[in-house]
């Protein structure tokens, strides 16, 4: 019998769920064409469902640092598995894990697990609420907290107005109790601060953006945004659910703590790496913040399936495997790609910029991008992203996955070897003149 092809699979979705996809990113809408539906992964490589192979700098969205199906994060799972799925009680390996993430993460005292990134971020925001007695919260332009209403705010008519509705179905109410302000712009945010200080519970800031493609904070912006906060008494949540075990063993923060920009946030959110590519997810933080949770305290969290046993398994083998060696060949791979792809594209004369923060790096196309480093939303906005279409379809045609937006970060896995890397160094040359070769749609 012939596998079905990934057109028909597709089609067969769209029959039973939304867009024919579970999360839009992956409906290829920002680049066209036909979603692969992958069956099976090892190593840095995936296959789909026609048995088609692909050099993968996906990874999951981040949380196989060790690469796919790495043989001990299997085993761990497996062993979990056979003695039962979920309890719905405490196990001893939620424990292991949160004290893993303590020892390696300095801010966080206390840990509480739940699934999700947004589960995470939505409810690290209810107990800054909790804990200060404020309603407002402050978030950047560009950054992505995950799908909770509150979170799904775009910038009103002036700087220190509150927000409007991002997304249908989103009370105004709501979306009102969030202030949205340029990244990387302190001015921007001392004027909030000056307006409504009293009022505002967090600021919620990724620790380094990376949903709006790359873009790192301003040498000391963590640390002045923690220390303004602080000043009118509030609180910060560094949200490193992409950059939390990945950028490097401590996460951003770990590359900031010990320099001259050093800061410590009031609570921090964690996911995808965290759970080792399984539905774990964390918030954490000071200990006297973290005991306002229930049963502690008077701020109400719970899940039946936080702490899975399984998902657990999987992200205690993760961080445990994940020792120097893993964010050497990290840095390394991460190095050599985006060193690769920008030189493809610099010998077909396209404009554009490498962003990084640490090991997660994207392009940003176009002459003001290539002049500067990219700082903001606006900026990110201005681009010619319609060079990545063909860029993408290129790549995937000769057997290299990339993240099907141009607003994506790219992730590289610690298995990327020379063979995967000279794969992509195949690819490159025919992508960058698809690139040069696009015009605006």
């Amino acid at each position: 019998m012939t596998a079905p092809t990934n057109d028909e699979l597709f089609a067969r979705a769209q029959a039973a769920i939304p867009g024919g996809v579970n999360s839009p990113v992956r409906a290829f809408g920002s680049v066209g064409g036909t979603p692969r539906f992958l069956v099976s992964a090892r190593g840095p490589y995936v296959t789909d469902a026609e048995g088609r192979e692909y050099v993968d700098l996906v990874a999951g969205w981040g949380p196989a640092i060790l690469g796919h199906a790495d043989p001990r994060v299997i085993e761990a799972v497996t062993d979990a598995a056979t003695r039962g799925l979920s309890f719905g009680a405490s196990t001893p390996a939620e424990t292991e894990l949160a004290e893993l993430v303590e020892q390696r993460v300095g801010p966080v005292e206390k840990l509480r697990l739940v699934s999700t990134g947004t589960e995470a971020t939505m409810s690290a925001i209810r107990l800054a609420r909790g804990f200060t007695g404020r309603d407002l919260l402050v978030k950047f332009a560009g950054h992505y907290h995950g799908h909770s209403d509150g979170l799904l705010a775009e910038a009103g008519s002036g700087l220190a107005t509150f927000a409007l509705p991002g997304s249908a179905g989103v009370p105004a109410d709501i979306a009102a109790l969030t202030l949205v302000v340029p990244y990387n712009d302190l001015d921007a945010i001392r004027t909030v601060f000056a307006e409504h200080g009293d009022r505002i519970a967090a600021v919620i800031t990724e620790a380094a953006a990376a949903n709006m493609g790359v873009v790192p904070p301003a040498a000391g912006f963590n640390r002045a945004v923690v220390d303004l906060a602080r000043a009118h008494g509030a609180l910060v949540i560094s949200d490193e659910v992409l950059t939390g075990f990945r950028v490097s063993a401590a996460g951003w923060w770990g590359l900031e703590d010990g320099t001259d920009t050093a800061y410590t946030p009031d609570l921090m959110t964690f996911g995808k790496v965290i759970g080792g590519g399984m539905p774990v997810a964390a918030l954490g933080g000071r200990a006297e913040i973290m005991e306002q949770l229930a049963p502690l305290g008077p701020v109400y969290q719970a899940g039946t399936l936080s702490g899975n046993p399984v998902a657990v398994a999987a992200g205690v083998a993760t961080l445990s495997a994940a020792d120097a060696s893993v964010y050497r060949a990290l840095d390394a791979a991460a190095e050599t790609i985006s060193d690769a792809v920008s030189a493809a594209l610099d010998a077909e004369g396209v404009a554009h910029r490498v962003q990084h923060a640490g090991n997660l790096f994207s392009f940003v196309f176009g002459e003001e991008a290539a002049v500067a480093p990219v700082r903001d939303y606006a900026t990110v906005q201005r681009q010619e992203s319609w060079r990545y279409a063909p860029f993408f379809h290129a790549m995937l045609d000769a057997g290299v996955s990339l993240p099907p937006s141009v607003y994506e970060a790219w992730f590289v896995t610690a298995a990327h070897d020379d063979a995967a890397i000279a794969r992509v160094f195949d690819a490159l040359p025919a992508a960058a003149r698809a690139a040069a070769s696009a015009r605006p749609v």
